[in-house]
């Protein structure tokens, strides 16, 4: 037998045992009936999916995912979710998963967005938890709390699905960690997960979803998994800003676990408005093309549904995207991007989302530089700052270019390839936004 063909028996033999396992603890909650009351409904924080399951208003079946609704609540943490895990096939079975995210807006009550876009097979959750963190994955003493799925401490999550958790009673933060902690008893499909994070999170064997010293946390990573989104309850909320966009609204470029992204900036800014904002830039995205195989998420324009839209409490957008269209897609027309970009305002207005838009940056010292993409890069621009796109512009594209040489990244804000801001880029963008921009008035009629 060669190589080939026994690599493919054992996948094989691996997806047998992997729909085995599935169809033996599919109904894995039951074993904690009774333990957590009853599930109410969306509003009241049941189970939620997306793509499967029953129609929107029925009680999902037990420890199952049913659709997920907004309601009254305001993100105050959000990533979008770009491909899978390559070095995990099957998940983190017999191993907790604690997420460690940065919370913008606080509260009294929290849900969870867990997902399993992008994999094939079921996902078992075993238990869940939240925490307010106390520094690395540790919590603060007090503040851990158990997720519950319609009442019940299990879960499983179908191929393409996401849910959302019961709320919990915790005093959450504003500008703090949370530690988001999963255990998954089974062997899955591939991780659905974020790969840059910029943010250290932790694996532990065994259950460990109850420990909140952190000691068992002994391994750390820089990808978040199946988490992707963080509500709270607010009753002095004004609702939550979502920036839309690639690496540069990821915040590629800046410091690991210093939240300097340009989205933070702008979440300290509005702290005293009690506005969440919410980062759902992906590495490498683009307007036009997918990229989920390369991990770098579906088009813009297919996923902002689900990472703008769906969000809760978003009252306004500010998207930073096409750049990737020019340096990765090869995009030499400039209409096709701005196209694209006119795309997403439509779909941002017919749910009455107020949409900003930024200037693609200058990345005259990037290896992907050269007049014809230069002249793409300045023609998007010239169309963005015309008007007719989006219902106002922040110039980041003159905030953080040379003076001396306006194709090119200052050299203060330059990360180091030409092309994505370092901490003080990242600051220079996040202060340039105008708060007034963001104030929940009626989108323009463009």
């Amino acid at each position: 037998m060669n190589r080939h063909r026994g690599f493919a028996l054992l996948g094989g033999l691996v997806g047998v045992v992997a729909l085995v396992c599935a169809a033996i603890f599919g109904a894995y909650g039951l074993l904690d009936a009774g333990s957590a009351g009853t599930g109410g409904d969306s509003a009241n924080g049941t189970a939620a999916t997306s793509g499967t399951g029953g129609p929107r208003g029925q009680n999902p079946p037990p420890g199952r995912a049913a659709p997920a609704s907004a309601d009254s609540w305001t993100g105050t943490w959000a990533t979008a979710p770009a491909g899978v895990e390559t070095d995990a096939p099957n998940g983190h079975p017999g191993r907790s998963i604690r997420n460690v995210v940065h919370t913008s807006i606080g509260g009294n009550s929290a849900r969870v967005t867990l997902s399993n876009l992008y994999s094939p097979g079921a996902l078992v959750i075993g238990h869940a938890s939240v925490a307010v963190g106390a520094g690395g994955p540790r919590a603060v003493d007090g503040t851990l709390r158990q997720l519950t799925f319609g009442g019940r401490a299990a879960v499983t999550i179908p191929a393409g699905g996401q849910i959302i958790s019961d709320p919990v009673a915790l005093r959450v933060p504003y500008d703090g960690d949370l530690l988001v902690t999963l255990y998954t008893p089974l062997p899955g499909g591939p991780v659905t997960y974020h790969p840059s994070a910029l943010q250290t999170s932790y694996l532990a064997d065994g259950d460990r979803t109850q420990d909140s010293s952190g000691t068992p946390y002994t391994e750390p990573s820089r990808v978040w998994r199946y988490l992707t989104a963080v509500d709270v309850q607010n009753r002095e909320s004004r609702g939550a800003v979502v920036a839309f966009g690639d690496s540069i609204t990821d915040g590629v470029g800046s410091r690991t676990d210093t939240n300097s992204r340009w989205p933070d900036v702008l979440a300290d800014r509005l702290r005293g408005r009690n506005m969440g904002v919410l980062n759902e830039g992906i590495g490498g995205n683009t307007v036009l093309l997918d990229s989920v195989r390369d991990r770098k998420g579906e088009s813009g324009i297919s996923r902002f549904r689900r990472d703008v839209l769906d969000r809760a409490g978003v009252r306004t957008v500010v998207i930073d995207l096409g750049i990737n269209d020019i340096l990765r897609g090869q995009e030499r027309d400039p209409a096709r991007i701005t196209a694209g970009l006119r795309e997403l305002t439509r779909q941002a207005h017919t749910h009455g989302l107020r949409v900003i838009g930024s200037t693609l940056t200058p990345f005259g010292a990037h290896r992907g530089y050269n007049p014809v993409t230069e002249s793409v890069r300045e023609r998007v621009n010239a169309e963005i700052r015309a008007g007719g796109i989006f219902d106002a512009v922040v110039d980041f594209d003159r905030v953080v270019r040379d003076p001396y040489a306006p194709h090119r990244i200052r050299p203060l804000y330059d990360a180091g390839d030409g092309l994505h801001p370092s901490n003080a880029g990242y600051r220079a963008m996040g202060r340039a936004l105008g708060l007034d921009l963001l104030e929940n008035k009626a989108p323009a009629k463009l």
